[in-house]
């Protein structure tokens, strides 16, 4: 796997069935290692270990429900209420983060309502801020600290 504009992990990996696999420490288990896998794996690891999101608030590949049709979410980062408050969407390195992948994680942040929608490749990472409100959103920096 390819280099990431991310701090390096020492992840715990094995080979079965002829594939790479990956410990997941979210949803504790190993799992497939594909490039995106690489990217969402990167990510969590960001989050809990340099930006202190609590792991016990995190979701990988959630369920959701977009006009009845099934989705489900790279990451959710829960608040303390356990309501939705950043929506992630991880991509392959290979692939850009562009109107398409926006579009993606603003139809899971439809359903969920969260503050923040966070878009990356591993590479490249985005953040905006939705006031639901106003009907408004920014894009933010950097990523927010958790509250």
């Amino acid at each position: 796997m390819i280099s990431l504009n991310l701090p390096a992990v020492d992840f715990k990996l094995k080979k079965a069935d002829g594939k790479v696999w990956i410990f997941d420490v979210i949803r504790k288990k190993f799992v497939v290692l594909t490039p995106e896998e690489w990217v969402r794996q990167h990510f969590t690891h960001y989050l809990i270990s340099n930006l202190s999101y609590p792991r016990s608030l995190i979701k990988v590949e959630g369920g959701l429900s977009f006009n009845t049709l099934p989705k489900r979410s790279d990451i959710v980062v829960f608040d303390r209420e356990g309501k939705p408050w950043m929506v992630i969407e991880c991509k392959s390195p290979e692939v850009k983060v562009d109107q398409q992948a926006v579009l993606q994680a603003s139809v899971y942040n439809a359903t969920l309502k969260a503050t923040y929608v966070t878009l990356t490749n591993g590479l490249i990472h985005f953040c905006a801020q939705i006031n639901w409100q106003e009907g408004t959103s920014r894009l933010l920096d950097s990523l927010p600290a958790y509250k």
